[in-house]
């Protein structure tokens, strides 16, 4: 296996380069390699470079919801091989994350659930304007371990309460773990409303899946 095209793959990773990364996937299988060796040893560790100079403050926004696009399309062009081979990624958890009713803010949500799935999690991404009950459901129905919800505006925070309340009259709070996030959530907002997660970014984001998981991050 070329050293050479695991380390041009984590470059178009931190590039921001969807289109390379899509190019070099298919190489790779062109050659017959394995998908998740590739993924695991090309495209993550440019991610998680990313995610650090992110945390670092060497690298802003714009550039990690790049990298999370370029991701997506090498992880994209990957995945039916990985069907194909059975070599299914063992997945950290699922995940299944919803902007809240109301709120149709979309990019905060969609770099989480990027960067989670990058990280080994099974996310279903349910888009934006998701009443509870039909949050619940899909989580009941995929067998999802953690909810993450996403509100932008301070009018539509409440829903992510109205979730944790509905699911603890169902019984659900100790099966399913929630994480809440979006620019107006506070950590105050987080203990009033008994969240069990919280994060300011997407890396960040899954550090706390990982904890809620029992995962050392």
């Amino acid at each position: 296996m070329s050293q050479e095209l695991l380390e041009k793959m984590a470059q178009s990773i931190i590039d921001g380069d969807a289109d390379l990364a899509a190019e070099l996937a298919r190489q790779a299988i062109a050659e017959g390699l394995d998908p998740l060796f590739v993924i695991t040893n090309g495209y993550v560790p440019g991610i998680n470079k990313v995610g650090e100079a992110f945390g670092a403050g060497e690298a802003f926004l714009p550039e990690l919801v790049m990298a999370g696009e370029a991701m997506k399309a090498a992880v994209v062009v990957l995945e039916p091989e990985l069907l194909r081979k059975g070599s299914e990624r063992k997945t950290l958890g699922k995940v299944v994350m919803a902007t809240v009713e109301g709120d149709i803010h979309e990019i905060g949500k969609s770099l989480v659930s990027t960067m989670l799935s990058a990280a080994g999690f099974t996310v279903y991404d349910m888009g934006v304007d998701n009443p509870s009950d039909k949050i619940i459901e899909k989580a009941l129905e995929v067998d999802a371990d953690i909810i993450g919800l996403s509100a932008l505006l301070t009018t539509t925070m409440i829903r992510q309460k109205e979730v944790i309340d509905k699911l603890d009259a169902r019984g659900l709070r100790k099966k399913i773990k929630v994480m809440v996030g979006g620019a107006p959530v506070t950590r105050e907002w987080v203990q009033k409303i008994e969240a069990d997660g919280y994060s300011e970014d997407a890396i960040g984001a899954v550090a706390v899946a990982k904890k809620l998981m029992g995962i050392e991050a």
